[in-house]
């Protein structure tokens, strides 16, 4: 393809990103499952070239930055809170899949080997972090479910991609020993885990010592490359390093970063992740195309029929069969006077069971599959298969069971309410006002600013004493300040216009009035 076409193909392709994510808004749909539906139906359109997605691009290109922004935005207590449960779904759920996979497939076609068979298991297993962080951000759930989907999503690659190294190389030819296996997944677990935590907290150190705030947004954009490239050339698992780098990112950006660099930090992150994820999703609904004309239509829907049914199946129900397992062990525990031992109860644990959507890694993995492998064609219509089905059936319905099932949320509310923190915010701005609002001698120069913070400080005191009483007064005020910034706006771009202003005296203004609004939207609540 010549290089002014492969140009007008990403173009098509972002317009088709933007359009069908339009029309998922507008249908109710989930944005993923209408860009993998969409690409697939693009694919095959007359005139348009045949797009290969390769796997070890696709993975280093897209995993990383998704990767880093679900660990950038990871509740770290309650991560670590909730990390047995995490590593139950991450490593537990991932190797039961696996087994049973391997096992179904193995019965349904004989002559395939036991390695082969458990390689596929693999393949499928894990739940990705792309098609997780594609749905559950347009859902609501209650704290303690959030935190295990998110922390499974985050690591679960991690033993996906160990066992599937070892279930190829002992599908060609090699012996499988089970006790090395366990030691390399340590190892990989534990040393990407130091790697991502070495390279976090040298990016906190060149962060206190940068000032310019494009370099800044820049250095920590590639962070999440940095992070997955040197895990992988130490051969430990470059996804536990993005993880740990993006967790230490998260919790010290905070204190690093100066505000205007988070806001615009966050602004060009936020575009970057959409188009990421969005391109991951229509790039699988191209790669059908790739599959199907290796396979051939024909073959796909006679001889492969049952066995990938089959193994829709087993992937569907071996994690409801282990989440439930453990929920009754759980019980059990509970019932033994073991108080640690909280089960979720049914209806969390039927949202878990459901939202096991699987994504870029199945495909990247799949179509990392040697040419030699035994079953590679089956292997590769199965991958899609699961991926089209857990991304259009359990995406698009996670929303409507959510609302039948009415999880509620059992976790102890925290200690301090957001009326509660905005409250002791504004009194310590009132207090250090008070001290900085006096000279030297103890002259007060600064009274309308003093007073000003004062009665903020009660204000804000009697909200958080009843925020339901007071929040439409609140509501009424900002809807003013909001109507004030517009009229402000409006009389700011009419000087531009007239010719009497210059464009930095815009931009200069237009910037404060920015602030201005998004403060009072958010004060608003």
């Amino acid at each position: 393809m010549h290089p002014v076409e492969t140009f007008e193909l990403v173009l098509v392709l972002l317009a088709t990103v933007v359009a069908l994510t339009w029309v998922a808004g507008r249908i109710g749909l989930p944005p993923s499952a209408a860009l993998l539906v969409g690409g697939g139906a693009l694919a095959f359109l007359p005139g348009i070239p045949q797009v290969s997605l390769d796997p070890e691009l696709a993975l280093v290109l897209f995993l990383p930055p998704l990767l880093m922004d679900g660990a950038y935005y990871t509740a770290f207590g309650r991560f670590r809170r909730h990390l047995p449960g995490i590593l139950s779904l991450s490593v537990g759920a991932v190797l039961f899949t696996t087994l049973v996979v391997g096992a179904v497939l193995h019965a349904i076609v004989p002559a395939l080997p036991w390695a082969a068979c458990f390689a596929l298991g693999a393949i499928v297993s894990p739940p990705d972090a792309v098609a997780a962080r594609a749905v559950l951000q347009r859902v609501t759930l209650p704290r303690r479910l959030q935190a295990l989907l998110e922390g499974e999503s985050l690591l679960n690659d991690a033993t996906g991609l160990v066992l599937f190294r070892f279930a190829v190389a002992a599908a060609l030819g090699g012996a499988f020993d089970g006790a090395a296996a366990v030691g390399s997944f340590l190892l990989l677990g534990i040393g990407g885990a130091a790697v991502g935590l070495a390279i976090g907290f040298a990016w906190v150190a060149v962060m206190r010592r940068m000032h310019d705030e494009t370099l800044i947004v820049a250095t920590g954009t590639l962070l999440s490359w940095a992070a997955y490239l040197a895990g992988e050339a130490l051969h430990v698992s470059g996804v536990i390093a993005t993880v740990a780098a993006g967790i230490v990112f998260g919790w010290q950006q905070h204190v690093v970063l100066p505000a205007r660099v988070r806001m615009q930090g966050s602004a060009f992150w936020r575009t970057l992740v959409f188009g990421l994820e969005a391109l991951v999703f229509i790039l699988i609904g191209f790669s059908l195309r790739g599959v199907l004309d290796r396979v051939g239509i024909g073959t796909a829907a006679t001889t492969m029929a049952m066995p990938v049914l089959a193994i829709l199946a087993a992937v569907l129900l071996a994690r409801f069969a282990w989440i439930f397992g453990v929920e009754g062990l759980l019980a059990a525990f509970r019932r033994l006077g073991i108080r640690r031992a909280r089960p979720l109860g049914w209806r969390q644990a039927t949202i878990l069971a459901w939202t096991g959507m699987r994504g870029v890694v199945t495909l990247a993995v799949a179509l990392a599959l040697p040419a030699r492998m035994p079953g590679r064609d089956l292997m590769l219509v199965a991958a899609f298969a699961v991926i089209l089905v857990t991304v259009v059936i359990q995406g698009s319905s996670l929303g409507r069971l959510i609302r039948l099932v009415r999880p509620a949320d059992a976790d102890p509310p925290a200690q301090v309410s957001l009326a509660e923190a905005e409250a002791a915010i504004a009194h310590a701005k009132y207090e250090e006002v008070a001290v900085k609002a006096h000279d030297g001698d103890g002259a007060l120069i600064h009274p309308r600013l003093l007073e000003e913070y004062r009665k903020r400080d009660q204000a804000v005191e009697r909200y958080a004493g009843d925020a339901e009483a007071y929040m439409p007064d609140i509501q009424a005020h900002f809807d003013v300040v909001l109507a004030a910034v517009a009229a402000g706006r409006a009389e700011l771009i009419r000087l531009h216009r007239a010719g009497k202003i210059e464009d930095e005296v815009l931009h200069d203004l237009e910037r404060d009035l920015d602030l201005e609004e998004l403060s009072a939207l958010f004060q608003r609540g």
